[in-house]
């Protein structure tokens, strides 16, 4: 059971994927991170010897710290960013208790290179309309929340993303792009271990208005009009990629939670 400092698995899960979520801080040791090298979606690695470095990136914040049983490890960093004025509690029984729960792990081998300050750094095509706005969305709030978008001229994306140590997405020949039938959201699903049943639904809506396959989802076409009329609305492409992931925030939460909900207004009642 939970105390005021702890939570539970499966309510840090409702918390992931959304804009509220807490940082998420993975203080493992180094023997047992080798051992099962993942990471729970949108965590980040610390090392707890040198919390007095890296506590103050996180003022501001709520922070949620996990070891690896949720003892004495996590217990010790959470106290320590408490006293140091971050409200910080504790993950229950740990990443072994998650694990166990089958919830989603992010595999660290499928992450890119980080920059100077620890972020991930990304880089596509400009003018982004469906894929290129949901994979950002996908990666913020599931993979790196700080990660970093780059939009350039389509002819650049390769060399920009070599000269400055980025990971190239959507365009022909990189690792992260369409595959088959796949858009690109796809793969980063699937990469990443995201499977999950929203993602999944998510995912299609997001293939059927990518790919001009709109009989996938019944929700594609709505889609597709959104990011459309967004690209219309905005002509920096980062300013576009923010109204996008409210977008996507609203999409992903009807994929999880609000299916079977149904409009009653009007009630089409027969009149007396």
């Amino acid at each position: 059971m939970s105390s005021y400092t702890s939570i539970a698995s499966d309510k840090l899960s409702r918390l992931i994927g959304t804009p509220h979520t807490p940082a998420l801080i993975d203080v493992r040791v180094a023997e047992d991170f080798a051992a099962d090298p993942r990471l729970i979606p949108g965590s980040v690695r610390r090392d707890d010897q040198q919390i007095a470095e890296w506590a103050g990136e996180f003022r501001g914040q709520s922070v949620i710290v996990i070891c690896q049983r949720g003892h004495k490890l996590s217990e010790g960093v959470a106290a320590w960013l408490r006293h140091l004025g971050i409200p910080a509690e504790t993950l229950d029984g740990g990443y072994e208790g998650w694990s166990a729960a089958k919830l989603p792990l992010v595999p660290i081998a499928k992450l890119p290179a980080v920059d100077i300050s620890g972020r991930t750094v990304w880089v596509t095509r400009a003018r982004p309309k469906v894929d290129r706005i949901a994979c950002p969305w996908l990666i913020r709030r599931f993979v790196d929340p700080r990660a970093v978008f780059l939009f350039v001229a389509p002819s650049e994306v390769e060399a920009v993303a070599e000269r400055f140590h980025a990971a190239a997405f959507d365009i022909e020949n990189v690792f992260w792009s369409h595959r088959g039938e796949l858009c690109t959201f796809d793969v980063m699903v699937e990469e990443f271990g995201l499977a999950t049943p929203p993602l999944l639904r998510l995912a299609t809506m997001v293939r059927g208005a990518d790919t001009g396959r709109p009989e996938l989802s019944p929700e594609a076409p709505g889609l597709l009009a959104a990011s459309l009329g967004l690209s219309r609305m905005y002509n920096d492409d980062l300013e576009q990629l923010e109204a996008g992931i409210a977008l996507y925030d609203a999409f992903y939460r009807w994929c999880r939670d609000a299916t079977g909900e149904t409009h009653n207004w009007p009630t089409n009642r027969a009149k007396q």
